[in-house]
Protein backbone atom coordinates (compact mmCIF):
# COMPACT_ATOMS: atom_id res chain seq x y z
CA UNK A 1 0.00 0.00 0.00
CA UNK A 2 1.23 3.63 -0.82
CA UNK A 3 2.91 5.47 2.20
CA UNK A 4 2.52 9.36 2.46
CA UNK A 5 -1.01 10.54 2.37
CA UNK A 6 -2.44 7.18 2.23
CA UNK A 7 -0.49 5.94 5.22
CA UNK A 8 -1.95 8.91 6.75
CA UNK A 9 -5.62 8.33 5.21
CA UNK A 10 -5.69 4.76 6.79
CA UNK A 11 -4.78 6.15 10.70
CA UNK A 12 -7.69 8.59 10.66
CA UNK A 13 -9.94 5.89 9.25
CA UNK A 14 -8.63 3.20 12.04
CA UNK A 15 -8.25 5.52 15.01
CA UNK A 16 -10.74 5.11 17.73
CA UNK A 17 -13.27 7.65 18.67
CA UNK A 18 -12.10 9.03 22.33
CA UNK A 19 -14.87 9.34 24.67
CA UNK A 20 -15.57 11.15 27.92
CA UNK A 21 -16.30 8.85 30.91
CA UNK A 22 -19.91 8.97 31.79
CA UNK A 23 -19.59 7.98 35.26
CA UNK A 24 -17.12 7.32 37.80
CA UNK A 25 -16.48 4.55 40.50
CA UNK A 26 -18.30 7.13 43.41
CA UNK A 27 -21.51 6.84 40.89
CA UNK A 28 -21.32 3.00 42.07
CA UNK A 29 -20.63 4.34 45.84
CA UNK A 30 -17.06 3.31 45.59
CA UNK A 31 -14.04 5.40 46.61
CA UNK A 32 -11.16 5.50 43.90
CA UNK A 33 -8.03 6.69 43.52
CA UNK A 34 -7.34 8.83 40.36
CA UNK A 35 -4.25 8.29 39.15
CA UNK A 36 -1.16 8.80 35.89
CA UNK A 37 0.62 5.28 35.23
CA UNK A 38 3.70 5.63 33.59
CA UNK A 39 3.74 4.11 30.52
CA UNK A 40 5.69 3.10 27.41
CA UNK A 41 7.79 5.63 25.13
CA UNK A 42 6.93 8.49 27.82
CA UNK A 43 3.60 8.54 27.87
CA UNK A 44 0.97 8.03 30.37
CA UNK A 45 -2.20 6.06 31.36
CA UNK A 46 -5.23 7.33 33.15
CA UNK A 47 -6.68 5.15 35.29
CA UNK A 48 -8.79 4.25 38.58
CA UNK A 49 -7.84 2.32 41.30
CA UNK A 50 -10.09 0.90 44.14
CA UNK A 51 -8.33 -0.81 47.09
CA UNK A 52 -9.75 -4.10 48.44
CA UNK A 53 -12.23 -4.01 50.98
CA UNK A 54 -10.53 -5.67 54.04
CA UNK A 55 -6.82 -5.41 55.29
CA UNK A 56 -3.60 -7.05 54.35
CA UNK A 57 -2.29 -8.13 50.48
CA UNK A 58 -5.40 -8.77 48.56
CA UNK A 59 -5.58 -10.32 45.27
CA UNK A 60 -6.27 -7.95 42.27
CA UNK A 61 -8.30 -7.43 39.04
CA UNK A 62 -7.40 -5.05 36.42
CA UNK A 63 -10.27 -4.49 33.57
CA UNK A 64 -8.95 -3.36 30.44
CA UNK A 65 -12.07 -1.95 28.12
CA UNK A 66 -12.67 -2.73 23.96
CA UNK A 67 -11.50 -0.25 20.79
CA UNK A 68 -13.06 3.38 21.40
CA UNK A 69 -14.36 2.81 24.96
CA UNK A 70 -12.36 3.42 28.12
CA UNK A 71 -12.52 2.31 31.83
CA UNK A 72 -15.88 3.49 32.98
CA UNK A 73 -17.54 0.91 30.41
CA UNK A 74 -15.60 -1.61 32.50
CA UNK A 75 -17.79 -0.67 35.83
CA UNK A 76 -20.39 -3.04 35.65
CA UNK A 77 -17.73 -5.40 36.70
CA UNK A 78 -16.42 -3.59 39.56
CA UNK A 79 -18.65 -4.09 42.25
CA UNK A 80 -19.10 -7.39 42.57
CA UNK A 81 -14.91 -7.04 41.92
CA UNK A 82 -14.44 -5.38 44.82
CA UNK A 83 -17.22 -7.19 46.99
CA UNK A 84 -15.46 -11.10 46.78
CA UNK A 85 -12.53 -8.60 48.12
CA UNK A 86 -10.10 -8.13 45.16
CA UNK A 87 -8.89 -4.64 44.33
CA UNK A 88 -9.37 -3.27 41.16
CA UNK A 89 -7.38 -0.90 38.77
CA UNK A 90 -9.37 0.58 35.17
CA UNK A 91 -6.88 1.92 33.11
CA UNK A 92 -7.86 3.56 29.91
CA UNK A 93 -5.55 2.22 27.28
CA UNK A 94 -3.59 5.20 24.83
CA UNK A 95 -5.73 6.97 22.45
CA UNK A 96 -8.66 6.31 25.04
CA UNK A 97 -10.32 7.96 27.77
CA UNK A 98 -7.98 10.64 29.64
CA UNK A 99 -4.59 8.60 28.58
CA UNK A 100 -2.18 10.38 26.41
CA UNK A 101 -2.53 9.96 22.95
CA UNK A 102 -0.39 8.14 19.91
CA UNK A 103 -0.46 8.03 16.71
CA UNK A 104 -2.15 4.70 16.63
CA UNK A 105 -3.33 2.29 18.79
CA UNK A 106 -3.29 -1.34 18.33
CA UNK A 107 -3.63 -4.82 20.54
CA UNK A 108 -0.05 -5.27 20.85
CA UNK A 109 -0.37 -1.45 22.58
CA UNK A 110 -3.56 -2.45 24.60
CA UNK A 111 -1.38 -5.68 25.74
CA UNK A 112 1.53 -3.17 26.58
CA UNK A 113 -0.79 -0.85 28.26
CA UNK A 114 -2.01 -3.97 30.53
CA UNK A 115 1.31 -4.81 31.21
CA UNK A 116 2.05 -0.79 32.68
CA UNK A 117 -0.99 -1.46 34.98
CA UNK A 118 0.12 -4.96 36.06
CA UNK A 119 3.74 -3.39 36.45
CA UNK A 120 2.00 -0.71 38.90
CA UNK A 121 -0.23 -2.89 40.78
CA UNK A 122 3.30 -5.18 41.97
CA UNK A 123 4.52 -2.32 43.41
CA UNK A 124 1.15 -1.63 45.95
CA UNK A 125 1.85 -2.27 49.47
CA UNK A 126 -2.26 -3.77 49.26
CA UNK A 127 -1.56 -5.82 46.64
CA UNK A 128 -0.84 -9.33 46.42
CA UNK A 129 1.73 -9.34 43.45
CA UNK A 130 1.53 -13.30 43.21
CA UNK A 131 -2.51 -12.88 43.01
CA UNK A 132 -2.98 -10.42 39.76
CA UNK A 133 -5.82 -11.65 37.31
CA UNK A 134 -7.45 -9.55 34.00
CA UNK A 135 -10.35 -9.28 32.38
CA UNK A 136 -10.62 -7.56 29.29
CA UNK A 137 -13.95 -6.88 26.84
CA UNK A 138 -12.84 -7.82 22.94
CA UNK A 139 -9.95 -6.24 21.88
CA UNK A 140 -8.62 -5.57 25.67
CA UNK A 141 -9.79 -9.55 25.43
CA UNK A 142 -7.03 -10.54 22.85
CA UNK A 143 -4.96 -8.08 24.14
CA UNK A 144 -5.21 -10.08 27.43
CA UNK A 145 -4.52 -13.40 26.23
CA UNK A 146 -1.55 -12.31 24.24
CA UNK A 147 -0.25 -10.25 27.32
CA UNK A 148 -0.57 -13.76 29.08
CA UNK A 149 1.71 -15.22 26.62
CA UNK A 150 4.58 -12.23 27.57
CA UNK A 151 4.25 -12.24 30.85
CA UNK A 152 4.43 -14.88 34.27
CA UNK A 153 2.70 -13.29 36.86
CA UNK A 154 -1.22 -13.09 35.68
CA UNK A 155 -2.86 -15.93 37.39
CA UNK A 156 -6.04 -16.05 35.33
CA UNK A 157 -7.85 -14.31 32.08
CA UNK A 158 -11.33 -13.31 31.91
CA UNK A 159 -12.15 -12.84 28.00
CA UNK A 160 -15.29 -10.97 27.53
CA UNK A 161 -16.53 -11.13 23.48
CA UNK A 162 -12.83 -11.49 21.81
CA UNK A 163 -12.66 -12.05 18.56
CA UNK A 164 -10.59 -15.32 17.12
CA UNK A 165 -8.38 -13.19 14.50
CA UNK A 166 -8.02 -10.01 13.89
CA UNK A 167 -7.97 -10.46 10.40
CA UNK A 168 -11.54 -11.74 10.26
CA UNK A 169 -12.45 -8.58 12.02
CA UNK A 170 -10.86 -6.48 9.55
CA UNK A 171 -12.59 -8.43 6.73
CA UNK A 172 -16.18 -7.79 8.92
CA UNK A 173 -15.13 -3.80 9.04
CA UNK A 174 -14.42 -3.35 5.37
CA UNK A 175 -17.57 -5.56 4.23
CA UNK A 176 -19.26 -2.48 6.97
CA UNK A 177 -17.36 0.48 4.41
CA UNK A 178 -18.74 -1.53 1.42
CA UNK A 179 -14.80 -1.78 0.75
CA UNK A 180 -13.63 -5.41 -1.56
CA UNK A 181 -10.90 -7.68 0.34
CA UNK A 182 -9.41 -8.12 -2.74
CA UNK A 183 -6.86 -6.01 -3.76
CA UNK A 184 -8.17 -3.16 -1.26
CA UNK A 185 -8.63 -5.42 1.87
CA UNK A 186 -5.58 -7.06 1.08
CA UNK A 187 -3.10 -4.60 0.67
CA UNK A 188 -4.42 -2.61 4.17
CA UNK A 189 -4.06 -5.47 6.50
CA UNK A 190 -0.46 -5.96 5.13
CA UNK A 191 0.05 -2.20 5.92
CA UNK A 192 -1.17 -2.35 9.23
CA UNK A 193 1.34 -5.32 9.90
CA UNK A 194 3.68 -3.58 9.13
CA UNK A 195 2.59 -0.36 11.52
CA UNK A 196 1.96 -2.30 14.27
CA UNK A 197 5.12 -4.29 13.83
CA UNK A 198 3.64 -8.21 14.56
CA UNK A 199 1.42 -10.54 12.07
CA UNK A 200 -2.31 -10.81 12.31
CA UNK A 201 -1.35 -14.85 12.55
CA UNK A 202 0.87 -14.47 15.60
CA UNK A 203 -1.24 -12.25 17.94
CA UNK A 204 -4.69 -13.42 17.07
CA UNK A 205 -6.06 -14.98 19.78
CA UNK A 206 -6.38 -18.39 18.03
CA UNK A 207 -2.82 -18.30 18.14
CA UNK A 208 -2.05 -17.01 21.50
CA UNK A 209 -4.78 -18.75 23.70
CA UNK A 210 -2.99 -21.87 23.09
CA UNK A 211 -0.07 -21.01 24.30
CA UNK A 212 -1.78 -19.09 27.63
CA UNK A 213 -0.96 -21.76 30.61
CA UNK A 214 -3.34 -19.52 33.21
CA UNK A 215 -6.84 -20.10 33.62
CA UNK A 216 -8.99 -18.85 30.93
CA UNK A 217 -12.81 -18.05 30.81
CA UNK A 218 -13.95 -17.29 27.78
CA UNK A 219 -17.74 -15.00 28.25
CA UNK A 220 -19.89 -14.43 24.71
CA UNK A 221 -22.64 -13.12 23.70
CA UNK A 222 -24.80 -15.35 21.77
CA UNK A 223 -26.45 -12.17 19.98
CA UNK A 224 -23.20 -10.68 19.56
CA UNK A 225 -22.96 -9.40 15.79
CA UNK A 226 -20.33 -7.70 16.05
CA UNK A 227 -17.68 -10.69 16.62
CA UNK A 228 -20.02 -13.71 16.33
CA UNK A 229 -20.39 -16.09 18.95
CA UNK A 230 -18.96 -18.56 16.55
CA UNK A 231 -15.87 -16.94 17.19
CA UNK A 232 -15.67 -17.85 20.97
CA UNK A 233 -16.61 -21.61 19.91
CA UNK A 234 -13.50 -21.52 18.18
CA UNK A 235 -11.04 -20.49 20.69
CA UNK A 236 -12.62 -22.85 23.22
CA UNK A 237 -11.81 -25.23 20.73
CA UNK A 238 -7.95 -23.89 20.12
CA UNK A 239 -7.56 -24.54 23.52
CA UNK A 240 -7.93 -28.04 23.93
CA UNK A 241 -10.58 -27.99 26.82
CA UNK A 242 -8.30 -25.60 28.01
CA UNK A 243 -10.16 -22.65 28.42
CA UNK A 244 -13.86 -22.70 30.01
CA UNK A 245 -16.57 -21.21 28.01
CA UNK A 246 -19.86 -19.35 29.84
CA UNK A 247 -22.37 -18.11 26.85
CA UNK A 248 -24.38 -15.13 27.84
CA UNK A 249 -27.67 -14.06 26.54
CA UNK A 250 -26.32 -10.48 25.34
CA UNK A 251 -24.81 -8.20 22.21
CA UNK A 252 -20.93 -7.25 21.89
CA UNK A 253 -21.01 -4.64 24.57
CA UNK A 254 -22.42 -6.88 27.38
CA UNK A 255 -22.37 -4.60 29.93
CA UNK A 256 -25.85 -5.12 32.25
CA UNK A 257 -25.97 -8.12 30.52
CA UNK A 258 -23.39 -9.74 32.75
CA UNK A 259 -25.37 -9.19 35.75
CA UNK A 260 -26.54 -12.68 36.00
CA UNK A 261 -23.68 -14.06 35.29
CA UNK A 262 -21.72 -11.97 37.60
CA UNK A 263 -21.50 -15.13 40.70
CA UNK A 264 -19.68 -16.86 37.62
CA UNK A 265 -17.59 -14.78 36.83
CA UNK A 266 -15.81 -13.92 40.01
CA UNK A 267 -16.58 -17.43 41.50
CA UNK A 268 -13.88 -18.13 38.70
CA UNK A 269 -11.26 -15.77 39.71
CA UNK A 270 -11.63 -16.68 43.21
CA UNK A 271 -11.22 -19.95 42.16
CA UNK A 272 -7.96 -18.83 40.79
CA UNK A 273 -6.37 -16.52 42.72
CA UNK A 274 -8.00 -17.10 46.74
Amino acid sequence: MPGGRAHRFLLRRLRAPRLAHGRTPADLGLAAQSLRLHAVRGKSLFAWFVPAPGAGPAPAVLLMHGWGANAALMLPALPPLHAAGFAVLLPDARCHGASDDEEFSSMPRFAEDIGTGLDWLRTQPGVDAARLAVVGHSVGAAAALLAATQRQDIRAVVSLSAFAHPAELMRRWLHQQHLPWWPLGWAVARHVQRVIGARFDDIAPLATLPRVRCPVLLVHGRQDETVPYGDAERLHAASGGHAELLPVQAAHDLGDALGPHAAAIVGFVRRVLV
